[in-house]
């Protein structure tokens, strides 16, 4: 039951649910365009948060934003690829972003969401948006000429009213689950299994900031450097993505559970041997839905307010604030025309859900075995390995040039299901092979 409301009713011309780096970067463009923007966040920054590997187009967001220059200054480890091995190493692949043909930016940060996402949430309040944390919004009501948002904060019930509204609440996804439009998408109930590690074996060279994948028959795990540094100096988080049935049937601990498939996993094993727990292995749901609308009156979605995505390819912040900048832009129009939304969220949903396709087919193939023989079997005909490059980075919007190519490629995986041209692999630990060494992608330079 929502407590009695203390002061009056504040108006704004557009309410952000939510601090992370879809709302940060939503608020910031309507601040410096002179709106009047309220972000209302639950927590108090900055707070743990998973999804640290960022993507190379992330860079041109950053820029537009003014927030180079505190990202460069917090030392974040850079990350120039992203490589891909099976479990039983008996077979890797790297990508470097910089080899990508249809590549516009080549590197991005790998980074602790604590102190990332303070840094956007501080950046967009000194561009003159009001931030308010510790602000646990319970519901929203739009009508014909607002929308207004009910809150409980420390000090009691309040609430606020503007014109339009941004969900980027995230995962909680707040809009979406008030008017029951969220969708999970069945193919993929997964979980995550994680913990941050010190003292884990990298890499040399530039190849220490890498993103690492390593897929087992039906799981895979990451291992993202949140610092880089020789021996003990290193800082990694790692997850284990699996189904949450096989999880709950396992009837063990999370780090029991974590632990007996690194075990099984020699690449993985490898890298944690000598490695020390940095923080408690914790577990995390809820992958992979989208809601059925991106939008209603006077609400517009973004991020995992709209859709979540299994986060294999690391688009999820990408994914935040292309589209947190796509709403700004419809949400600027409308509050000139004095609009509620109908006229021009319509297209941003159009555009974000092209966007968000492109990732499922990818994510959806991920975990088939044709796809993962084709894709570790890099081949620069009509360049494809660098289609896929480009996709890798965060290329959303390369064209038709990129759409013929990822269409090809993914027609090659069908073939290589029926008709296999590439070699057949196996996920078997007892098949030898153990420890290879990622091959890197075959692009010209």
């Amino acid at each position: 039951m929502v407590a009695r409301m203390t002061g009056a009713v504040a108006q704004y011309d557009v309410i952000v649910i939510g601090g992370g780096p879809g709302g940060s970067c939503a608020a910031t463009i309507l601040a410096r365009a002179g709106r009047r923007v309220l972000v209302l966040e639950k927590e108090h920054f900055p707070r743990f948060h998973i999804g640290e590997s960022l993507l190379p187009y992330n860079h041109s967001i950053f820029e537009e934003l003014g927030l180079l220059p505190a990202l460069e200054a917090a030392g974040f480890p850079m990350k120039k690829g992203a490589q891909f091995h099976l479990g039983n190493g008996s077979k890797g692949v790297g990508f470097a972003f910089r080899n990508g043909r249809f590549t516009r930016h080549t590197s991005a940060f790998q980074v602790e969401r604590s102190k990332f996402d303070h840094i956007l949430l501080q950046h967009a309040r000194s561009s003159g948006a009001e931030v308010q944390e510790g602000v646990s919004v319970e519901r929203v009501e739009a009508d014909a000429s607002g929308v207004s948002v009910i809150a409980g904060t420390a000090a009691g019930a309040r609430s606020w009213r503007a014109r339009l509204l941004i969900d980027a609440s995230g995962r909680g996804n707040l809009t979406g689950t008030q008017e029951g439009i969220r969708e999970p998408n069945p193919k993929l109930r997964k979980l995550a299994v994680f913990g941050h590690f010190e003292g884990v074996a990298l890499d040399e060279g530039e190849k220490a900031g890498d993103t690492v994948i390593v897929r087992l028959e039906n799981k895979w795990f990451w291992l993202i450097p949140l610092r880089v540094g020789p021996g003990c100096d290193s800082k990694v988080s790692v997850g284990l993505v699996m189904d949450r049935e096989e999880f709950a049937a396992n009837r063990r601990s999370a780090e029991e559970v974590f632990d007996q498939f690194v075990a099984s996993s020699p690449p993985v094993a490898a890298r944690l041997r000598g490695a020390r727990r940095g923080s408690p292995i914790q577990v995390t749901s809820d992958f992979s839905y989208r809601n059925r609308s991106f939008w209603s009156n006077r609400v517009v979605r973004v991020g995992d307010a709209a859709g979540f995505i299994d986060p294999i390819f690391s688009s999820g912040v990408f994914v935040a604030m292309h589209s947190a900048k796509l709403a700004a832009a419809a949400v600027l129009e409308e509050l000139k025309s004095d609009g509620n939304g109908a006229v021009r969220f319509p297209a941003y949903e159009k555009r974000l859900q092209a966007a968000m396709a492109i990732y499922m087919e990818m994510v959806d193939n991920f975990y088939t075995t044709p796809f993962m023989e084709v894709f570790l079997e890099p081949r620069a005909k009509w360049n494809l390995d660098a289609a896929v490059n480009a996709v890798l980075a965060g290329e959303l919007e390369g064209g038709w040039r990129l759409r013929w190519r990822m269409r090809v490629f993914f027609w090659l995986v069908r073939l290589q299901a029926k008709r296999p041209f590439m070699p057949r692999i196996t996920f078997d630990t007892t098949s030898g092979g153990q420890g290879a060494e990622p091959q890197s992608s075959r692009i010209p330079e």
